[in-house]
């Protein structure tokens, strides 16, 4: 992320260039719902029931309290008071119980709404809300702050309507929607009487920029205060030429290995991984900007188990398709997918690890889609191979 320093005093309107566009603005339902890159969006708008810290630990948020009784046969929420949404109107315990119940119903849409059904029977009692335990989920409270956790309007939604919330959505969160223009950029004003105080800014715009040229040429303009996901190369040449602030983020690269057609073979999803040189990658393709990692947890978070590791061994990964009637001139063939532009050398990571697999054995076929379309099939479990 690069963005000029110190000019939260200094300007009314902050700028930002988005990398991605929002396809709803409903954040609990479709592909959209579970896109990570758009729920800072989202948390502009509306809050979660219960608050992420920059640490990643909890607080409180439209939850204040929350829990299970001793047998965890049933969960108690107590719902903040005094928070009004953005049309004036009182936010209520009852709104909390609506948003559950209904990311529990599988007609709504929620793309896990498996998560939310384990909850059932939802019951109102002053800003006190209870839900008898359908199926014991110990994370139930973790989602509450991570994807589609957001509480919605029950009263304005059930009187507009899907398609009126999508023209005109409202929200508790720190900024409120004043306009609005599919795939070109999104007006925020500031909540004067957000709960949790004033933000910084009076106005945020977002423009949707999906081309990584152009937010370059958005920040060197002075048309953009902020961008992010920029190219490693340019990344450093602005560091170094602008009266600028620039800053990494932790972010995590993956590839999905769908238990489908040659990856069903434990040893042919084994080999993939034990012959791709994450060190090299990093060195040549990230310009040193990363980290070789084993799992899907980076230092920063509570869950990381130094003591996991996947180290590249060509050696073993030609071993291991041998045992299965593969080598370099009998490959196992299957297609990988990825996107192109949406994060800094994406395209290349997947060629250079093609390259890497060819060399032991493995032919990969590479397909290129956007990242919406990851998401859509990805919901359907549809997604190729790899």
């Amino acid at each position: 992320t690069i963005g000029l320093p110190s000019f939260a005093q200094a300007i009314d309107e902050l700028v930002i260039a988005y990398n991605v566009n929002l396809p709803s603005w409903d954040p609990t339902v479709g592909p959209s719902a579970v896109n990570p890159t758009i729920q800072g969006i989202y948390q502009s708008v509306f809050d979660q029931f219960i608050l992420q810290q920059p640490d990643l630990k909890p607080a409180p948020g439209l939850l204040t309290e929350w829990g299970w009784n001793d047998d965890k046969t049933q969960v108690h929420m107590t719902v903040r008071e005094g928070v009004t949404w953005h049309d004036g109107s009182p936010f209520t315990a009852e709104d909390v119980a609506w948003s559950l119940e209904r990311a529990a119903n599988p007609e709504t849409g929620n793309p896990i709404n498996f998560v939310w059904a384990s909850l059932a029977n939802f019951k109102v009692d002053g800003n006190t809300v209870t839900a008898d335990v359908k199926q014991f989920d110990p994370t139930i409270f973790k989602w509450m702050y991570f994807l589609t956790g957001y509480v919605l309007p029950k009263a304005y939604y059930t009187a507009v309507g899907a398609e009126g919330f999508e023209k005109a959505p409202i929200g508790t969160g720190p900024y409120m929607v004043e306009k609005f223009e599919q795939n070109a950029f999104v007006r925020l004003k500031a909540n004067a009487n957000y709960w949790g105080g004033k933000p910084d800014f009076d106005t945020v715009t977002i423009k949707f920029v999906t081309d990584s040229a152009a937010r370059v040429a958005e920040i060197e303009s002075g048309s953009s205060h902020v961008t992010l996901e920029m190219p490693y190369e340019e990344y450093d040449r602005l560091k170094g030429n602008m009266n600028a602030y620039a800053t990494p983020v932790s972010d995590i690269g993956m590839i999905f290995l769908n238990d489908i057609e040659v990856m069903a073979d434990p040893n042919v999803r084994k080999a993939a991984v034990a012959a791709i040189d994450k060190q090299a990658i990093v060195d040549r393709l990230l310009s040193g900007y990363g980290v070789p990692i084993d799992t899907l947890e980076t230092p920063e978070y509570d869950a990381y188990d130094a003591s996991i590791k996947t180290p590249y061994d060509p050696d073993a990964a030609v071993a291991l398709l041998a045992a299965s009637g593969y080598s370099v001139d009998n490959p196992v063939k299957f297609k990988i997918q990825t996107t192109k532009g949406f994060k800094p050398k994406d395209y290349e990571m997947i060629q250079a690890i093609v390259g890497l697999w060819r060399k032991v054995g493995i032919e990969a076929e590479i397909e290129v889609y956007e990242i919406a379309k990851h998401y859509e099939l990805r919901g359907a479990d549809q997604l190729a191979p790899a």
